[in-house]
């Protein structure tokens, strides 16, 4: 295994992770004025598309093991590296919660994913596995096209960095999106309570969605 792609995908999850969090614990109340979903939604899409033209290209810029995951089902990726990335993926999520934790000022539920009270909508655990599956395919599908060989040279963090902003705008009163494992977990674990109790869900759904819009996307462009 590569060290220098895990340090990547360590850094690219750290940045990923840490766009969302710090836009949602302080753009909401900050003195000038919300930023609110937009801000969020904006501050992942820019950062992602950053870390992708960055260092992207050091280890396939997964920063997610749903991604990572679905690329497996596409055949873009052995199933044999699959476990150190996650494992670097989690770490570097874990590690940028810790980070704004040390900041202060987070907020009790630490942006954590959810159903019920811990949803902008108290959208029930059906609607967030639903929403969660359904945009974590489409998120594959974008990736896997976008990566073909045949596309565009150098659209592909564009396209992802795009896809994910609107990701975000359509899902975070929903489940404060997450559509990857990874960016749930590190929340979840210094949220505890109910965030942690259904932290489940958002490895489930993320995986299975990653899965579906892979195979989807083989069979498209067969």
């Amino acid at each position: 295994m590569n060290v220098k792609a895990l340090v990547a995908e360590f850094i690219g999850t750290f940045m990923l992770t840490g766009a969302v969090l710090g836009a949602a614990f302080y753009s909401f109340g900050a003195p000038a004025g919300a930023a609110g979903i937009v801000g969020v939604a904006l501050s992942i899409g820019i950062t992602v598309f950053a870390t992708a033209r960055a260092i992207g290209h050091i280890s396939g810029g997964h920063y997610n093991p749903a991604v990572t995951l679905g690329l497996v089902a596409g055949g873009r990726f052995s199933l044999g590296d699959a476990v150190p990335y996650i494992v670097a993926q989690c770490l570097g999520a874990i590690a940028v919660t810790a980070v704004f934790a040390t900041i202060g000022n987070a907020p009790a539920t630490y942006a954590a994913n959810g159903y019920g009270s811990l949803s902008m909508i108290n959208a029930s655990l059906t609607s967030v596995l639903i929403i969660e599956v359904v945009l974590t395919a489409f998120f594959l599908i974008v990736i896997m096209g976008s990566t073909r060989a045949s596309a565009p040279a150098g659209f592909a963090p564009l396209s992802i960095g795009l896809a994910l902003t609107a990701i975000h705008l359509m899902s975070i009163p929903v489940s404060n999106t997450s559509v990857n494992p990874a960016r749930s977990l590190g929340p979840a674990l210094f949220a505890g309570g109910e965030a942690l109790s259904q932290l489940w869900l958002f490895f489930v759904a993320p995986i299975v969605g990653a899965v579906i819009g892979a195979i989807i996307y083989r069979w498209l462009d067969e």
